[in-house]
């Protein structure tokens, strides 16, 4: 029994819901990167990034590769930055609008003394 498409959807988004996820998307645009450097770049105890990393990799966003004692990740395929990409322009979208509002409401306050 197939899932609809919107379900689908929701199940990706809900799995990218958490910061930790969407930090360790974003360093891995960089390339692949050992679980150390991670560690070092995100405010998180090992076995909290361990079992983000699993779900990623679960989910076919990361792939891991074992380099002698080193585990290497990397993401899965360009989407993943493409998705990122979206992300970024939409709350920039978004926080430009907002920028905009503020600018017109300080100018209201200056144009009226209040």
């Amino acid at each position: 029994m197939s899932v609809p498409l919107y379900q689908a959807k929701a199940e990706l988004f809900r799995l990218l819901g958490h910061p930790v996820r969407i930090r360790v998307l974003e360093l891995l645009q960089d390339g692949p990167t050992p679980v150390r450097d991670l560690l070092a770049a995100i405010d998180v105890e090992p076995t909290g990034l361990s079992q983000h990393l699993a779900v990623l990799r679960r989910s076919g966003l990361v792939s891991a590769q074992r380099d002698g004692a080193t585990v290497v990740y990397a993401l899965a395929g360009g989407q993943v930055a493409g998705l990122l990409r979206a992300a970024r322009e939409l709350l920039t979208e978004k926080l430009s609008g907002q920028n905009e509002l503020l600018s017109e409401l300080r100018g209201e306050k200056a144009e009226t003394g209040a």
